[in-house]
């Protein structure tokens, strides 16, 4: 884990061979035990095979399941190669593990399951047969690929899904956004449902399920990583305040970087994750010892959700640099 030399503003996460030593000792290493009980291994990254270690975790536990697998693409994790197949092998591949995911998953709990364009259907297939999904989120990434013979490839599906259509948590509330007005609407003079500030006019508005106010994390952001796929902050906060209460635990089988332990964590939630990579369980540590120095989300500031290019006003709306979520820069 030697560090890379980098550009001088490059703010990526970096781990230095003496910092890892002592950061692995934080993680829980899987030894192939048949249970757990919910308190030893709450607030954990577990460095272990997800296909294995979700075994032992009982049942029920989890208030929200957050699930960002390999897409079915070739992709190289650092050493872990993951292979595409067709879609009938990737069905075969989600059906190895989520029915024992959803197992773990409160009766009143949440499912978030992410994908792309090619796998999407497949995940609405196997989902439906262990959930009710309730709506599929598209989620407009900020960069993407260019293609001269194709449509450029810069969207991603999160599919929504419960135990119980009936009783199942959800604060809509938590998760408004503050949105430019283009075309203000007075009534007798006044605003009617907008704000009128020096930095614009903003309506606080109920969200949707096109998400058009993420940034992929890049290298001045100060939660980026290495990883190859890592999810921004930002968007995982939305899931978690909507579909999880203070103290609830959040779970992410397929942890990656860290992102939803260390936004868990940052939202007065606790957390498991599992991680097979030990570089990036080790990540994951370094970032959740960041957050206690810095407990900031970008572009989510005393309670909302700004839209990109808002950030003169959101600077106008931070009281305390430093304080619980108020940080947005």
């Amino acid at each position: 884990m030697t560090e890379k030399k980098r550009a001088p503003r490059n703010r990526t996460i970096t781990v230095l061979d003496k910092e890892s030593k002592n950061l692995s000792k934080n993680l829980f290493i899987f030894k192939n035990e048949t249970s757990f009980d919910i308190e030893q291994i709450c607030n954990k990254t577990i460095l272990g095979d997800t296909l294995k270690v979700i075994k032992a975790i009982p049942d029920e536990v989890f208030d929200l399941i957050i699930i960002d697998p390999p897409y079915n693409l070739d992709k190289d994790f650092h050493g872990f190669k993951f292979k595409a197949s067709d879609d009938d092998g990737y069905i075969t591949y989600l059906e190895s593990w989520l029915s024992d995911v959803v197992r773990t998953l409160k009766p009143n709990g949440s499912l978030y399951l992410c994908g792309d364009w090619k796998n999407t259907s497949a995940l609405y297939h196997v989902m439906t047969k262990y959930l009710t999904v309730l709506n599929r989120i598209t989620w407009q990434r900020e960069k993407g690929r260019g293609a001269k013979s194709n449509w450029k490839n810069a969207m991603e599906d999160i599919w929504f899904g419960v135990k119980n259509k009936n009783d199942y948590y959800f604060d809509v509330d938590s998760v408004k956004q503050k949105r430019k007005v283009i075309a203000p609407y007075k009534e007798n003079g006044k605003p009617k449902d907008w704000e009128e500030t020096d930095e614009g006019n903003f309506r606080l508005t109920y969200p949707s399920n096109f998400w058009d106010d993420i940034s992929i994390p890049y290298w001045s952001m100060p939660e980026n990583t290495d990883h190859p796929t890592q999810k921004p902050e930002k968007l995982v906060a939305k899931l978690i305040l909507a579909s999880c209460p203070e103290n609830g635990i959040v779970f992410d089988p397929f942890l990656g970087s860290g992102t939803t332990s260390v936004v868990a964590k940052k939202l007065n939630r606790k957390y498991l994750g599992i991680e097979f990579n030990e570089e990036y369980a080790i990540w994951t540590e370094k970032r959740l010892q960041m957050t206690d120095e810095d407990d900031s989300i970008q572009g989510y500031s005393n309670g909302v959700f700004w839209e990109r290019n808002t950030l003169a006003a959101q600077k106008k709306n931070i009281s305390v640099r430093g304080s619980k979520n108020a940080e947005t820069i």
